[in-house]
């Protein structure tokens, strides 16, 4: 029989799953929302001023900063690549595999590889173009919208942070530990702007169906303790809480016909007392035949 949690860490997970799935919620509202904008082509002055403010009035070919900032986003730019997602991905698989993980290993690869799929997909469906504005710093070869770069990070390296935070002790390096993820993903997005290769909303784009995703998979497979429940476990949870008996009478000792009220008749209830019975207690005082 497995024990009862405690009350106030039940309901501090319980309150993080809630948060998550409406943190998901947002982001898909958000990038729906921008969707939509970007269709409709009212993004094309935003997109234009951010990709010319990063690039010297002289020659768009050029841009802004010294050198080494070029050389330093060029390097950023590789950890949202497919070829370092890869190795990081084999390699977290490969250390879940040997410590005997398996559902969270699981957990990893469905939610890097649905990312990819899932990117590839939108990419085919909105078919927007690369930036043509400004001269493009590195190679690039499909659609615009949504940056699969910054969509890809953000899923593999806030997974990846979550399943680290998981296992920290305190609340500080919990936050550290997502905070280092989640700023992995964001400098990722960052440098495809300033090299030329996206516009700022395929960007933004990324960022918010990628976190949805990656909060959206944590959820549903109820992976890390720490990180909150999920979803099915928290409507179960609450379905145990409203759906209580009709009566009293199922619990010894109340009257028969009255409503459960409150969640601690279920547990504080005391069985009702049961009659004696004759035969036994004449073989306790030895008068058995």
């Amino acid at each position: 029989m497995r024990p009862h949690a405690d009350p106030s860490t039940v309901k501090r997970r319980s309150a993080g799953a809630l948060a998550a799935l409406l943190l998901a919620a947002g982001a898909l509202l958000a990038f729906a929302e921008l969707a939509g904008e970007v269709v409709e082509g009212d993004t094309r002055a935003f997109d234009e001023a951010v990709l010319l403010s990063l690039r010297t009035a002289a020659d768009t070919a050029d841009p802004v900063g010294p050198q080494w900032v070029e050389a330093a986003f060029r390097d950023l730019t590789t950890l949202g690549g497919t070829s370092v997602l890869t190795v990081v991905t084999l390699a977290t698989l490969g250390y879940l595999l040997l410590g005997n993980k398996r559902a969270t290993a699981a957990l990893v690869a469905f939610a890097v590889l649905g990312g990819t799929l899932l990117s590839t997909l939108l990419k085919a469906g909105f078919e927007r173009p690369r930036p043509d504005l400004v001269a493009h710093l590195v190679e690039v070869s499909s659609q615009s919208f949504p940056s699969g770069h910054a969509m890809l990070s953000t899923v593999t390296w806030l997974t990846l942070g979550t399943l680290l935070a998981t296992v920290q002790p305190t609340l500080r390096l919990k936050a550290y530990v997502l905070g280092v993820g989640i700023t992995i993903a964001l400098l990722v997005g960052v440098s495809r702007v300033y090299l030329g290769v996206h516009w700022p909303t395929d960007v933004i784009a990324g960022w918010c169906i990628g976190a949805a995703w990656a909060l959206l998979c944590w959820l549903a497979a109820g992976a890390g303790r720490g990180a909150g429940f999920s979803v099915i476990r928290l409507f179960r949870r609450f379905a145990r809480i409203t759906e209580y008996p009709k009566t009293r009478h199922q619990f010894g000792g109340l009257a028969a016909g009255q409503p459960v009220t409150s969640p601690v008749l279920l547990r504080g209830a005391a069985p009702a007392p049961r009659s004696p019975d004759p035969a036994r207690a004449r073989c306790r005082s030895r008068q058995c035949p």
